[in-house]
């Protein structure tokens, strides 16, 4: 491996690394819960104190309805220097089931893994991990620039419920629209495709949801007398979701795939430079037997770039032990889409419910819930000149030219299309996660080694984004 300033310094101060990170992580912020409301503050708290120690001249914890978000600024001594907008979330995914955890979940817990060093516990990645690195990066960047302020204004807007929807994030944008200028947005969420295949994110997809109540009998019934006689809720719900897709395992709801942008050629050529060992993926990330999804797209097309719906729970009856013959009186499911570019969360709302009522049987009434708000999807501007700034970043963190760095798509979704929307800045995605990472998951873990990298990247792109001729604001 090369050397250079940005990297000496990360690699003379991992240290710091290891203890910030080790400190935060044993806050369990864990937003969903209202238990956890005083830790998800306390997790504010310290990283607004680690933003502090670091150097930025402005930080506060900003308040809304639901977590606290924490703000900080570090202008750059050139006026006219570009602004950088970090955005990531310092909240956690409930630990359940904890039995299945090796290490307590809130006690960092180093382990040697195959590709190095691993820190697991919840948050080492989501997101604390992505969002850690950047305190050790812009002290890189200082050191190697010798600068006392950075090349660019850096301003990070860190959220405290990203991993409960966001509900209040984009009120909290529109609130504070003038701090939040800025010429371009870095979304530190993300991650890469593997170990040692540099990559970027271009894309997330959005998000969609919604809950069916069918209701047969107005009270559970006794099977001998009248099952085979009355509507069955549950044999209903099991129908209607069996349709769901299509034998070609296209999404069946009317009029869903009609706002979908179909991915270009050259599009399907970028994905297809991704190295995927799909047998490796089904037995390690995937846990699962064969791959299968809708005709026509590659796996990684199907989890990155194409519209899904999933089935995430079903459930009416009895479920306690021994039997209770019964015709049940309700049945229930949850149901989600993932969505992609130009799709809108807000048109699903008529979609399920045209898809319910053509799929409901005769004697069964439907009860369909799709909340207001959902997700957008987003992506990057490939073409952007702040992406090649991106790419020479992650290229001189990992040895290789701009042009060896991938881009690849996150399945996921977040509120990167909000800050896009209502900040009117290009998106950058800059995270050190792994497919392999288990997040979201019992033992979510970090690969030390990317961290690392993902500090020297970020000291790389503060330098990079100086030299962008972004157009006036």
């Amino acid at each position: 491996m090369s050397s250079s300033a940005e990297r000496d310094f990360v690699t003379a101060h991992l240290d710091d690394l290891h203890a910030d990170l080790d400190a935060w992580l044993r806050i369990p912020s864990i937003s969903a819960d209202p238990a956890h409301a005083g830790d998800v503050a306390a997790s504010a708290e310290w990283l607004a104190d680690a933003l502090r120690r670091t150097g930025f001249p402005t930080v506060e914890v900003w308040p809304t309805e639901g977590a606290p978000a924490v703000f900080a600024e570090w202008p750059s001594a050139d006026a006219a220097a570009p602004v950088a907008l970090v955005y990531g979330h310092h909240d956690v995914q409930p630990v359940d089931p904890p039995e299945l955890w090796e290490h307590p979940p809130f006690e960092p817990t180093r382990v040697e893994g195959p590709d190095g060093p691993e820190l697991h516990a919840r948050g080492a990645i989501d997101d604390k991990g992505n969002v850690a690195f950047h305190l050790l990066g812009m002290r890189a960047h200082l050191a190697a620039t010798g600068r006392d302020t950075p090349a660019v204004t850096v301003k990070l807007l860190i959220e405290g419920e990203e991993e409960s929807g966001s509900p209040y994030f984009a009120d909290l944008l529109r609130a504070h629209t003038d701090r939040l200028a800025c010429d371009v947005i870095v979304v530190s969420d993300t991650g890469m495709a593997a170990p040692d295949v540099p990559s970027a994110v271009t894309a997330m997809r959005g998000l969609a949801d919604a809950e069916i109540t069918l209701r047969g009998p107005s009270v559970d019934l006794h099977s001998g007398s009248f099952g085979g006689a009355v509507p069955n809720p549950l044999h209903a719900m099991a129908e209607l979701l069996a349709s769901l897709h299509d034998e070609s395992g296209r999404v069946t709801l009317p009029g869903f795939y009609d706002k979908v942008r179909p991915l270009t050629d050259r599009e399907r050529e970028l994905m297809g430079r991704v190295p995927f060992d799909e047998q490796a993926w089904l037995a390690g990330p995937a846990a699962s037997r064969v791959a299968t999804g809708e005709a026509g797209f590659s796996t990684l097309e199907r989890v990155g770039a194409r519209p899904t719906a999933e089935v995430n729970g079903m459930w009416g009856g009895y479920t306690g032990p021994g039997h209770k013959t019964i015709v049940p009186a309700e049945a229930h499911a949850k149901v989600t889409f993932r969505l992609v570019a130009d799709q809108v969360p807000a048109d699903l709302g008529e979609q399920v419910h045209a898809w319910v009522q053509a799929n409901t049987p005769a004697g069964i009434e439907a009860d369909v819930h799709v909340p207001a708000g959902g997700v957008a999807p987003c992506r990057s501007d490939i073409d952007h000149p702040a992406m090649d700034a991106l790419l020479r970043s992650i290229g001189q963190a990992f040895d290789t030219d701009a042009d060896q760095v991938l881009f690849t798509r996150e399945g996921g979704s977040g509120p990167e299309a909000d800050l896009a929307g209502i900040l009117g800045a290009p998106l950058l995605f800059l995270g050190a996660g792994l497919p392999t990472d288990r997040i979201h998951s019992p033992n979510e873990r970090v690969l030390l080694p990317m961290l690392y990298r993902g500090a020297e990247a970020a000291a790389h792109l503060w330098r990079e984004l100086a030299t962008v001729p972004f157009p006036a604001r």
